[in-house]
């Protein structure tokens, strides 16, 4: 990197999913270039729109996780911006079902955790109570949650970007980040190995799944700083005939909260489906995402796909909901889509907060690392781009 970048800006952003663009809505100003690489054909292409879509209320982290306190902001953040941008969602609320004793003695530990992170609403239903919400739910108790609700991702993200833009931001696709200098002025970026070259003052990596390489192509060893993410996979079936439910019916979390467990979630034409599972990648499969698929402007993978839903999962699927949804079937039940969480939490290990740092004390200076922004993301994306503005800008 010789010669003069093609372009400088003052701000850039690598990844255009919902928390990457929630942050250049946040930092766009007329006086200020900035710009969002996006490697992908099109924005949110991976995690961001692979999901269940749910507007969390921040029940299940501890008090003092970023994961609590963003999530529980950005659910009033995100119920506010969905009403002021007419963006489909509803708040329909949620069940975390106990279907056995030791499982109804969770619940009460769970009301008391999210209560610490101030999660209003919560309430314990007794099987009467339940059966009048829900008559299909077979439970003994149900921890309610009533801020819970579903959002349509995608016009969340149209709606990030066209406020960005408004205000002078860039979105550049299918731009991967191949090399990264730090310099006296900021970063310099090789693109599509040598397509082109950028520049930028201040350098925010919210890559997702790729955000430990863009970590380690800066320069930090991701494996002493603890950034190398574990990618855990979630498939997603759709039964074809199904009880009509009302909220969303999730059993209590695995431990550690690896998972949520395979819960009932509802999109907003009320159509049902089961999901997700959770499966940590295999090192083949690590080694293609690294490869890097990419997904081109008709969200067709243009190489072979981590993203093709698991087989012979319909048994699996059908005895975990059969615990709170009787008379489920495996032969019911077909493919519906799966995603990829980016996990800093490995297999056995205990659950992880999102982490989000500026580097000078690493030598790198203007470099904001946002690694294992995983769920709930989503929710917490108007949160996390204000507590980084606040906190770095």
């Amino acid at each position: 990197m010789n010669a003069a970048p093609d372009m400088m800006f003052d701000v850039l952003i690598i990844g255009a999913g919902v928390v990457g663009l929630a942050l250049a809505r946040q930092l766009a100003r007329r006086d200020r270039k900035l710009v969002v690489l996006e490697r992908n054909g099109r924005f949110g292409q991976e995690t961001s729109s692979r999901n269940s879509e749910v507007i969390h209320a921040g029940i299940y982290y501890p008090r003092d996780f970023l994961k609590s306190r963003l999530c529980v902001e950005g659910n009033g953040l995100l119920y506010a911006w969905c009403r002021r941008h007419d963006i489909p969602h509803a708040r329909i609320g949620k069940l975390i079902v106990a279907g056995k004793d030791d499982e109804e003695a969770t619940l009460a530990g769970i009301k008391a955790m999210a209560a610490g992170n101030g999660v209003p609403g919560l309430e314990i239903l007794g099987k009467r109570q339940l059966r009048s919400l829900e008559p299909a739910v077979a439970a003994q108790a149900a921890l309610f949650s009533p801020t819970t609700g579903i959002v349509d991702s995608h016009r969340l993200m149209q709606s990030l970007l066209a406020a960005a833009e408004a205000q002078g931001a860039i979105l550049s696709c299918r731009a991967g980040v191949t090399s990264i200098l730090h310099t006296d002025g900021g970063y310099e970026l090789e693109i599509n190995r040598g397509a082109y070259r950028v520049s930028t003052k201040v350098l925010i990596n919210s890559a997702g799944l790729h955000a430990d390489a863009i970590a380690a192509r800066a320069g930090i060893d991701i494996d002493a700083a603890g950034y190398r993410l574990q990618p855990c996979k979630g498939n997603y079936l759709r039964p074809s005939s199904s009880p009509s439910l009302q909220h969303l019916v999730y059993p209590v979390p695995l431990n550690n909260n690896v998972g949520l467990g395979i819960h009932a979630t509802l999109d907003l034409s009320g159509r049902l489906r089961f999901g997700p599972d959770s499966r940590y990648l295999n090192g083949e499969e690590i080694s293609l995402l690294q490869k890097g698929e990419i997904i081109g402007d008709d969200n067709v993978v243009e190489k072979p796909s981590l993203y093709a839903v698991d087989e012979g999962r319909e048994e699996d699927f059908a005895a975990a909901v059969r615990k709170y949804l009787p008379g489920i079937d495996a032969t019911s039940l077909s493919p519906d889509m799966s995603g990829i969480r980016p996990k800093l939490q490995g297999p056995g290990e205990p659950a992880a907060d999102f982490l989000i740092r500026e580097e000078s004390d690493r030598g790198l200076p203007g470099l904001i690392d946002l690694i294992g922004i995983e769920s709930p993301g989503l929710t917490s994306c108007l949160a996390i781009a204000a507590y980084v503005e606040k906190k770095y800008f």
